[in-house]
């Protein structure tokens, strides 16, 4: 067995800028409306960007964090609330149309601002940057400053939700420039977790029904991208879901290899099709080419699923800094969920799959893995009930706990 110690490259973290720093990342010409903007902003979970607030943006805070838990590289989503955002682009809608013009400068202050802080470290963070849907020139334009800046994270894609029926749905061929455009810079689509509801009101009903539905919306890109044919027109893209696990896919596909088998044969049930049908081949095997799955901190029912997908396919993140990663108990989660995965799986899953998405050079990652990163002795090591950190808000932990009894 190889004992070296595992490159650990979490391909789910968060990070932004304080309002201060996005306001020197501006162009000139919004700083007076930011101001006025800042002025009127309240933070809306002072909990979550209070005290962890100097976690997006510290670089001797991060790296000190991430050595603790074995982690020497990171793909890097956004976290702050951008200018004239009033939540996190992560979880936010797509702007309105009053909303765009401002809206745009504020994620292109991020982008600018993303651009530095992995230039702090440029082995160890690949940045995702950000675009809008409502105008697919000017999101072109920022597509090649992504490409240019080198953030090698690729391009974080917005979901559609249902009730903004001012934007072009991601299955309406109005977006074939933008996916030339990605195709062409070699940059990786991601999407994540939380993004892609329809708007169900603040009161506490709404936030439970945002919880109980956003795994479905947020998992609406995956099939809209495969089902119009965008992998099919555009055989080179690379995509990925980030955070939302990987067990659901097997069944998932099923499902719609079932729908296109369907109108090939020109019925399902009393459902009649004709005309010519989009896809070529089972949308299962485009997803073999073309996507990944970053599971973040994977539960053992997505662990037994993944010779379904290919282990090639699925990455590991730890979801830094929020409350629902692993962090600060990272290797304890390993231990958990990992002791029982194949040896080479396992390094594909935690380090080496990010590896070859987003070009990380793992031998320049290498002297730092072996200094700090976790052994396959230490993840071999079954984790105790009476080790499951009782404090960790992690759903990992949580129904670990539960199941235990």
């Amino acid at each position: 067995m190889n004992d070296d110690a595992y490159t650990l490259i979490t391909a789910d973290t968060h990070a932004g800028a304080s309002h201060a720093q996005y306001r020197e990342y501006l162009d000139p010409e919004s700083r007076d409306a930011f101001d006025e903007w800042r002025g009127g902003y309240k933070n809306p979970s002072q909990e979550h960007y209070g005290k962890k607030k100097m976690r997006n943006w510290d670089f001797d805070i991060r790296t000190k964090d991430q050595n603790s838990q074995g982690v020497v590289g990171e793909v890097v989503f956004p976290n702050t609330v951008p200018p004239f955002y009033s939540k996190s682009i992560v979880i936010a809608q797509p702007p309105r149309p009053d909303q765009y013009t401002k809206c745009l400068a504020g994620i292109r202050a991020h982008n600018r601002w993303l651009v530095d802080f992995c230039a702090e470290d440029s082995d160890r963070r690949a940045g995702i940057g950000l675009i809008l849907p409502n105008d697919l020139d000017e999101a072109i334009k920022d597509i090649e400053l992504i490409a240019k800046s080198g953030l090698r994270g690729g391009v974080l894609l917005p979901l559609i939700p249902p009730d903004c029926n001012w934007l072009p749905s991601l299955y309406d061929k109005a977006w074939d420039r933008v996916f030339a455009a990605i195709q062409d810079h070699d940059l990786v689509i991601n999407q994540h977790s939380g993004q892609g509801s329809p708007t169900y009101g603040d009161d506490m009903v709404g936030e439970a029904l945002w919880m109980s539905e956003v795994t479905f919306y947020c998992q609406a890109g995956f099939r809209h991208l495969l089902m119009s044919g965008v992998f099919e027109r555009f055989n080179r893209l690379k995509y990925i879901l980030t955070e939302s696990g990987c067990a659901w896919v097997g069944p998932m596909l099923a499902q719609l290899d079932g729908i296109h088998q369907g109108i090939q044969l020109g019925a399902i049930g009393e459902m009649h099709y004709d005309g010519e049908w989009v896809l070529k081949e089972l949308p299962s095997e485009y997803a073999q080419r073309n996507c990944w799955y970053g599971a973040s901190f994977p539960s053992k029912s997505d662990l037994d699923g993944i010779d379904k997908l290919g282990a090639d396919r699925v990455l590991w993140g730890n979801d830094y800094p929020h409350f629902e990663g692993t962090f600060p108990y990272n290797l304890e989660s390993l231990r958990l969920t990992f002791k029982d995965l194949p040896e080479r799986e396992r390094r594909m899953l935690l380090g080496e799959n990010a590896a070859q998405l987003y070009q990380f050079d793992l031998e320049k990652l290498r002297p730092q893995a072996e200094k700090y990163g976790p052994t396959p002795d230490e993840v071999n090591t079954p984790l105790s009930r009476d080790e499951i950190p009782r404090d960790a808000t992690c759903g990992l932990f949580r129904n670990a706990l539960y199941a235990a009894g």
